[in-house]
């Protein structure tokens, strides 16, 4: 039938060409057209999701492999029509496979850039970084002159997942496991270092206590000691007073003793004890009678005592013996 209708849906962008020239074009129309002269382009307007898989090396010369998707939408939908061939047919099946040609060069052109941003990139950064690697990629490709030029629009770029080489992974884990094994091991010892630091703290805090203590002891023996020193000195000052008023009344004795023995300092002893009254005691005489023999005895021959004499000399006697010096004979 020659007469034949389209209805488009509102994320397609329909253009309708008869005789070369465009007569319809805008999205979601529905329309009779003649179709032995027409000709119809779809364009699609809804974004689409491109998946892709890159092998690269990083600036190290490691391979790793970015896998991740690709959004982007049409922004100028008679720019991409006029470079790529979009005609449907009826049903709105495409005519050609230029469509599928879009995605391979906007896949391409994200290589491109991805290769770029990962070669000035290490391993370890494209691994632990893949946001700077999908802003990086996303911002070159914004500002890309094929993609401007295909009327796209670049709407995001997703890293799903970013991998090494397996023998590199593997090597990376025992790195990896080995910095964990070792920040296991400096997190004990840490830890232990504050368990002793922490002991040594209590220990100093104790012996802070302990000299605290001593030093109030010391304190406390020292001011005994000067309460003892001062006692003392007030004790030597004590005895020191004594001693002067002690040697002040023996000077008040030794001068009145001077005084009364200085008349009689040139008289005989003999004439003091009698003046004193000596003679009245018999044995005191016979002492006297004694001492004056003794003083003679080298004129002495022979001295005879009475037993009489004797015993009134040695024992007890209630009477009083004679006051007759003992009677002796001599040889002059």
């Amino acid at each position: 039938m020659p007469i034949r209708y389209i209805k488009a849906a509102p994320t397609t962008y329909v253009i309708q060409f008869q005789d070369g020239k465009v007569r319809r074009e805008g999205p979601g129309l529905s329309f009779l057209y003649w179709a032995p002269t027409t000709t119809l382009v779809g364009v699609p307007l809804a974004s689409a999701d491109v998946p892709f898989v890159f092998n690269e090396v990083t600036q190290d010369f490691q391979a790793v492999t970015l896998q991740g998707q690709l959004t982007y939408r049409v922004a100028d939908p008679k720019r991409l029509a006029s470079l790529l061939d979009y005609s449907i047919d009826a049903s709105g099946r495409y005519l050609s496979s230029d469509p599928e040609k879009l995605e391979e060069r906007l896949v391409q052109v994200a290589q491109v850039r991805a290769r770029t941003v990962v070669q000035g990139m290490a391993l370890r950064e494209v691994l632990g970084r893949a946001d700077v690697v999908e802003g990086q990629v996303l911002g070159a490709l914004s500002d890309s002159e094929a993609i401007r030029l295909l009327g796209v629009e670049v709407m995001g770029f997703s890293l799903l997942s970013v991998r090494p080489t397996p023998e590199m992974a593997r090597a990376l884990e025992a790195e990896a496991r080995e910095g964990l094994q070792r920040r296991a091991d400096e997190a004990i010892y840490a830890r232990r270092n504050a368990a002793v630091e922490q002991e040594r703290r209590i220990k100093e805090s104790e012996l802070s206590t302990e000299l605290a203590v001593e030093e109030k002891r010391r304190q406390i023996r020292e001011a005994q000691m000067a309460a003892d020193i001062a006692v003392e000195e007030q004790r030597a000052a004590l005895m020191e007073r004594w001693t002067q008023n002690e040697r002040q009344a023996a000077d008040a004795r030794a001068y009145a003793l001077e005084k009364v023995l200085n008349p009689v300092k040139g008289v005989d002893w003999k004439t003091l004890l009698a003046a004193n009254g000596g003679g009245s005691d018999p044995k005191l005489n016979i002492a006297l009678a004694f001492r004056e023999m003794a003083e003679n005895a080298q004129k002495i021959g022979e001295l005879n005592m009475s037993p009489e004499l004797l015993s009134g000399l040695l024992g007890p006697s209630q009477r009083e013996p004679s006051a007759e010096p003992p009677r002796g004979r001599g040889n002059k």
